[in-house]
């Protein structure tokens, strides 16, 4: 046993120092960002805001939307073939979706899940993404899996999580991801910290998690934990590739879910609600590590997507970014002061 006595921070804990700038309008800041992947070998450029693979949130209608933005919906895996169809229709542009596997097949090779995902990228070869998501990615047989899709799909963007120590972002993309998602336990909908008592603060494990990325010419997603704008800025001034949000699309018209009486339901995909919408785990061993909740309904998902993005562009202009890319170089934070009296606090107790 050890403790790490160095400080770790989230979003609240952090702000970001305003400083001259000659950009005179959120006009001028660029914010579409060419990516080269290091597995992959593709060149694309997207804003590098992701729609998560959650139930009402990695929709075909989200997609449809974000498209228009130049932004990336990882698709939930519970579409079947027939829905993948039926989208490809209705002007989806394949450019801007991943496709979504989870880790069932490592023990069956006929997990649903797996042998959609085949299909779909054998139906749509156009599909440049495939996420393989799972809550816990420190298991070996993770990294295999991830191996094996490298092997079975050389010429796709592999996204693979979730982790949250730059040791491990480092295993996945030499193991073949070319973007490893960042984050265990920040979500709305997320209990896995108070359920297992496992994490490290969002802000931290990105800025620790994108240097050791950098290092071996990957790219990290901060995958959950942003409620507002500015923690989307802080995400991507602290050395994200991109972010991914689940709660701030949630609740939208998109989702795809029902309304009753003015609200949606949203619920982590670890939660009770999930394991009855979609099944449990047969062997028994599934614990509960998400919540269920009732949002007012927030109508077409348009209108938020441009206050993102209005706050992004805002931030750049406070800091003196004229490109997403520049972000991190200009960004300059300051610790804000509940950070220090915890830090009194701990050693006033000891």
């Amino acid at each position: 046993m050890r403790i790490d006595y160095n400080i770790h921070l989230d979003y609240s804990d952090v702000l970001l120092q305003p400083k001259r700038s000659t950009l005179n309008s959120r006009r001028d800041v660029d914010i579409l960002r060419k990516f080269k992947f290091r597995n992959s070998g593709k060149e694309l450029s997207y804003v590098p805001i992701v729609a998560s693979n959650m139930d009402g949130v990695g929709t075909f209608s989200m997609a449809r939307v974000l498209q228009e933005y130049k932004m990336l919906t990882v698709i939930r895996k519970h579409y079947t073939l027939d829905d993948w169809k039926q989208a490809a229709g209705t002007g989806l542009k394949f450019k801007y979706v991943s496709a979504c596997v989870g880790t069932g097949a490592i023990h069956n090779e006929d997990a649903t899940d797996y042998q959609t995902l085949k299909q779909v990228m054998s139906s749509f070869p156009d599909i440049p993404c495939i996420t393989i998501d799972v809550a816990n990615a420190y298991h070996e047989s993770f990294v295999d899996f991830v191996t094996k899709i490298r092997e079975e799909y050389p010429e796709k963007i592999i996204i693979a999580g979730n982790v949250v120590t730059p040791n491990m972002t480092e295993e996945l993309i030499i193991k073949g991801a070319d973007i490893v998602k960042v984050g265990i336990g920040p979500g709305s909908v997320c209990t896995t910290r108070t359920q297992t008592g496992v994490g490290v603060p969002q802000f931290s494990a990105i800025m620790e998690c994108s240097d050791a990325a950098n290092g071996v010419g990957g790219h990290i997603i901060a995958d959950g934990g942003c409620t507002q704008p500015g923690d989307v800025a802080k995400a991507l001034s602290g050395g994200a590739h991109f972010v991914m949000l689940g709660g701030m699309l949630a609740g939208h018209d998109e989702s795809e879910l029902e309304l009753k009486d003015g609200k949606r339901v949203f619920y982590g995909m670890a939660s009770q609600t999930a394991l009855n919408t979609h099944g449990q785990r047969k062997d028994g061993y599934r614990g509960v590590e998400g919540k269920t909740v009732t949002l007012e309904d927030k109508g077409p998902v348009r209108e938020t997507v441009e206050q993102i993005l209005g706050g992004v562009r805002s931030t750049c202009t406070y800091i003196g970014a004229r490109r997403i890319k520049d972000m991190p170089k200009a960004a300059h934070f300051v610790r804000v002061n509940n950070v220090i009296n915890r830090v009194f606090d701990r050693y006033e107790k000891n």
